[in-house]
């Protein structure tokens, strides 16, 4: 028997990933964190690419999640998506037996993967005869529609709806995130299971990659995937101007680091076509873990301008380097960022503009916030592991 099985299906399912997103990160942290505190007691499980769910082998799957961790960590690997040939021995090693099945008490799933599906949702449940933990990472979706994918809105109600029917307990990310699951769980006239907060855990950045950039010239990072709702328009629009009215040699560079996402026509134009951003802006579409901390730690601040987040994991990893942030003025972003950063109206071009130009010169609003940087606390995984494992103990219990 075992206390806990924890769902890596995301994990799996990003066999030929070779970068990380940041739920990728969370499924990760959770691996760990739970094989520290349960030892023996945690299993792991899966619904594998080819359909199929089941118990994954215990040392098929750390051996994977070592893998995946020297990968993202690798800056010589390759960034775009691997062959379908090279993974093939992973896939067939992480098929899925049901040998182990209802041995379990408390089943852990952290990721969005395959919860909008109610009939499997029901028949792993059911199968496994276990109680159900699951983590919410935000709304945005149905709060935000205009930002999602077509049909993004109704898949995640369909998830949210399975979280709040089947979960015993729920592990929300933020605050921001727990009061838009209790709205809309009110407002569809649902009953909301318990809700618990948990802060997503910041790991320690990297000081030993050197990024090689060829310049000295003063920079910003933008980190996120490429959609509307990060609100990169207003960025490229600012630099456009800057690039227009001032000196070229007062002007800092943006480096926009993230994937390129969906629904972003006007912003690719601009990324693509404009010949006067071009002197000025990098994008880095993939980049290991290490020349990741390596460029924010080089920077002069991070630039977080969306209209909405569930989390503000870049917040984070930038004030945890000892590097400012400015940020949309947004719940999401007050919880993690707490009173270190510059909060501005994602809508205020004129203020982004002005906080800019300071931090690109070492200004006193930089300066301020470098002096406020002492005081702010980071989010931990061992706290939140703390969190999280109570969460699941309780409910064992009951």
């Amino acid at each position: 028997m075992t206390r806990v099985v924890l769902d890596i299906s995301r994990l799996i399912s990003r066999v030929r990933h070779a970068r990380p997103s940041g739920v990728d990160r969370v499924e990760m942290a959770y691996a760990r964190g739970l094989a520290n505190r349960y030892g023996c007691d945690l299993a792991f499980c899966a619904v594998h690419p080819t359909g199929w769910y089941g118990r994954l082998r215990r040392e098929v799957a750390e051996a994977y999640l070592d893998e995946l961790e020297r990968r993202w960590a690798d800056p010589e690997g390759a960034s775009g998506q691997r062959s379908l040939a090279s993974v093939l021995p992973w896939m067939r090693r992480l098929l899925p037996t049901r040998k182990g099945m209802r041995t379990s008490d408390v089943l852990v799933q952290v990721s969005p993967h395959h919860l909008d599906r109610s009939e499997l949702m029901r028949h792993i449940l059911n199968a496994e005869q276990v109680r159900f933990v699951c983590m919410v990472h935000d709304l945005i979706p149905i709060e935000y529609p205009e930002y999602a994918r077509p049909g993004g809105a109704s898949q995640h109600e369909a998830r949210m709806a399975n979280v709040i029917e089947l979960a015993d307990a729920v592990i929300t990310n933020s605050r921001s995130t727990a009061t838009s699951l209790k709205r809309w769980s009110d407002a569809s006239n649902r009953s909301c299971p318990s809700v618990h907060v948990a802060l997503l855990g910041t790991a320690p950045v990297s000081r030993a990659s050197e990024h090689g950039r060829t310049d000295d010239k003063p920079y910003f990072v933008c980190l996120g995937t490429i959609e509307p709702r990060k609100n990169h328009l207003l960025l490229l629009h600012l630099w456009r101007d800057m690039a227009q009215s001032l000196p070229a040699d007062s002007i800092p560079r943006l480096m926009i680091i993230g994937r390129r996402g969906w629904e972003n026509e006007q912003i690719l134009d601009l990324l693509d076509r404009s010949s006067v951003l071009r002197p000025f802006m990098q994008e880095v579409s993939s980049c290991a873990d290490s020349e990741l901390a390596a460029l924010i730690r080089g920077s002069k601040g991070l630039l977080m301008p969306s209209f909405a987040e569930g989390y503000g994991m870049p917040i984070a990893e930038a004030l945890s380097a000892g590097i400012p942030v400015i940020a949309s003025d947004i719940a999401a972003h007050r919880e993690v960022g707490q009173s270190a950063p510059d909060y501005l109206d994602p809508l205020d071009g004129l203020a982004w503009k002005k906080s800019i130009l300071d931090y690109a010169n070492d200004g006193p609003l930089r300066r301020a916030q470098l002096d406020r940087l002492c005081q702010w606390v980071a989010p931990d995984w061992e706290s939140h592991m703390d969190i999280a494992s109570k969460v699941i103990d309780d409910i064992w219990r009951q």
